[in-house]
């Protein structure tokens, strides 16, 4: 399948973007215009202020802010005023505890509203506030926190129990662990927060933060060691309502759905930051994924703007065509895509059934926002993470002879993708590791560790990671290509590629993929995938091997983990595993010996 430019198309009913034509916007953008979006509190910059209280002064604290979906149809409403009294009592609480600026707590919950309170009462307070996926077990758990020193934990009665009581006492730094939904006596050393909460004022005075104060501290890891913590500061918040406003087109009263876990950093910048900013509706789903209930969702809720991950999407593509077609999906404006890049058939796929085309987009924990975009009111390119948001320089980066960084010039050449210092949500530090942060930079750029390539149209393509890439035979192989191929394939839904040792090669590819419902996992549906690999990439790029699997191994956000299928593969230490949802069952293996 050959893919094209999918033109821009705004129907008569989408709004005007906020951004009206990208060229115009990059040539008279400076930082003032981004900066002018924040109003500032007491002549410092606090995110909580920005994204509840600043709403409420300038008269729409009865806008709705939060929908909560439970798991057994409960369906709660929360206006803006209403989270502004329960982040004050959560930050009165904390002051009652002796919870200063500076500390550090950390959530370890599923999408209750108390965690919405929660992270706005740390902003307001000056708390520092680290979000932990609810699905981690004991040992990462505890290991983030001691890393970060943690004074407070904020979970539920059932998560505590089952992870957090047999080690609670170990942590050191450990002073407060505040357990909500505690039903009968509560543990011995724990508060119930339901309680405790009740008994505080809802008015609460902010307290002062400057634009460096550390807000969040977000934990992700390495291919090896521990846990790297990534610092962010409160000045990050010009970032996130701006590129909110940008990349996703955030308007007021937009109904906006992020279905990332407020355990990553997804959940928090665009699930909770940005769309509050720019005073969004926020639907938010306390149940697990299930596509009649996701669309579902979409129809029932009106939502306007779509920010989900591909491995989502290609979810709902297994769940087939037919169903996507049962549903009333006119309110949506932007499906927007993020975690990892999204192959082009699936973007295809959207604009098929969907009626619009998903615009991927690129960031990472350390840049604390969006990039680089498609842009809704421009043109998608399908397979592209898009091109740089007004404001950001983005390149292409190579080593010369000399040692020197240069950047790219020539469309179409590779190297690393790096960005010019400079943008308000970069982040400050990693926590204790200094000299690793400070390896990330070089000549004033960020070096992000992904492979790239800019085309005529300064739209930015991904390769793969440095540590991915695939050396054969004298070429250079990114598994994205091959693996955006291999799905195009009627029987494939998800694809994984590494490069393996040879004697001859230095490297061949190797592919892992899972199929559909339907498909037999046999050796002609293996030599079915192989021919077509071949014709697509031809005999250079296409798999010498391909193993069926169950499941490909995930982190828990979604991403595959490329890195832990080569150590198993070579029996290599597998590193950091604790981000690990789902394995991986071998059914058929192929060698491709033509």
């Amino acid at each position: 399948m050959d893919y094209v430019t999918i033109e821009k198309k705004l129907s008569n009913q989408d709004k005007p973007p906020n951004m009206l034509g990208y060229q115009h916007s990059v040539s008279h953008f400076d930082w003032e215009q981004a900066n002018s979006l924040i109003k500032g509190y007491k002549n410092g910059i606090n995110i909580g202020y920005e994204a509840v209280d600043r709403h409420v002064e300038e008269g729409y604290g009865e806008q709705t802010a939060l929908i909560f979906l439970g798991k057994n149809n409960q369906r709660q409403l929360y206006s803006y005023q209403q989270l502004q009294k329960s982040s004050n009592r959560f930050a009165n609480l904390l002051k009652s505890l002796q919870v200063q600026k500076g500390h550090l707590l950390c959530s370890l919950t599923d999408r209750s509203p108390i965690l919405y309170s929660a992270i706005i009462g740390c902003f307001k307070s000056g708390v520092v506030f680290s979000p932990l996926f609810s699905a981690f077990g004991p040992e990462p758990i505890k290991s983030r926190m001691e890393i970060g020193g943690a004074r407070v934990l904020l979970t539920s009665a059932r998560l505590y129990q089952k992870k957090i009581a047999p080690w609670h006492h170990e942590c050191k730094s450990l002073r407060q662990v505040l357990l909500y939904d505690c039903k009968g006596q509560c543990p011995p050393g724990c508060i119930d927060l339901d309680q405790v909460l009740s008994q505080q004022s809802d008015n609460y005075q902010i307290n002062k933060t400057t634009a460096l104060d550390t807000a969040l501290l977000h934990f992700t890891s390495g291919t090896t060691g521990e846990p790297k913590g990534v610092v962010h500061v409160h000045e990050a918040v010009i970032y996130h309502k701006y590129s909110g406003f940008c990349a996703l087109d955030i308007h007021p009263q937009d109904i906006y759905w992020c279905t990332a876990d407020p355990g990553w950093v997804t959940g928090i910048s665009y699930g909770v930051i940005s769309p509050l900013c720019n005073r969004a509706t926020l639907v938010i789903d306390n149940a697990e994924f299930d596509p009649v209930r996701w669309y579902s969702i979409l129809q029932q809720e009106k939502v306007n703007i779509w920010y989900t991950a591909p491995t989502a999407i290609r979810m709902l593509m297994k769940s087939g065509n037919e169903m996507s077609q049962q549903y009333d999906l006119s309110a949506l404006r932007l499906l927007a895509s993020v975690g990892e890049p999204l192959n082009p058939e699936a973007v295809v796929w959207s604009q098929k059934y969907l009626g619009k085309p998903f615009h991927d987009n690129w960031w990472q924990t350390e840049t604390g926002g969006i990039m680089l975009a498609n842009f809704i009111g421009e043109n998608v390119k399908p397979g592209s993470m898009g091109r740089p948001l007004p404001g950001i320089k983005a390149g292409i980066l190579k080593t010369d002879k000399l040692g020197n960084i240069v950047e790219v010039t020539t469309p179409g050449e590779s190297g690393e993708l790096a960005f010019k210092q400079g943008w308000p949500s970069m982040f400050r530090d990693y926590l204790f590791q200094t000299k690793r942060y400070q390896s990330c930079f070089k000549d004033d750029w960020y070096l992000s560790g992904d492979l790239a390539y800019q085309d005529d149209d300064g739209y930015f393509w991904f390769i793969g990671r440095n540590s991915d890439l695939i050396k054969s035979a004298g070429h250079l192989i990114g598994p994205f290509e091959v693996e955006s191929a291999l799905v195009e394939h009627p029987a494939v839904v998800e694809a994984a590629v590494i490069g393996i040792p040879d004697s001859v090669a230095g490297e061949i590819v190797k592919a892992f993929i899972s199929i559909k419902p339907g498909f037999d996992p046999n050796d002609a549906l293996l030599k079915s995938v192989m021919a077509h690999a071949r014709k697509k990439l031809g005999a250079t790029l296409a798999p010498r091997e391909i193993c069926i699997k169950k499941n490909l191994p995930k982190t828990r956000s979604g991403k595959i983990m490329r890195r832990l299928l080569k150590a198993r593969e070579l029996g290599l230490p597998e590193g950091d595993i604790s981000t690990l949802e789902s394995d991986e069952n071998e059914i058929v293996n192929s060698n491709n010996e033509t």
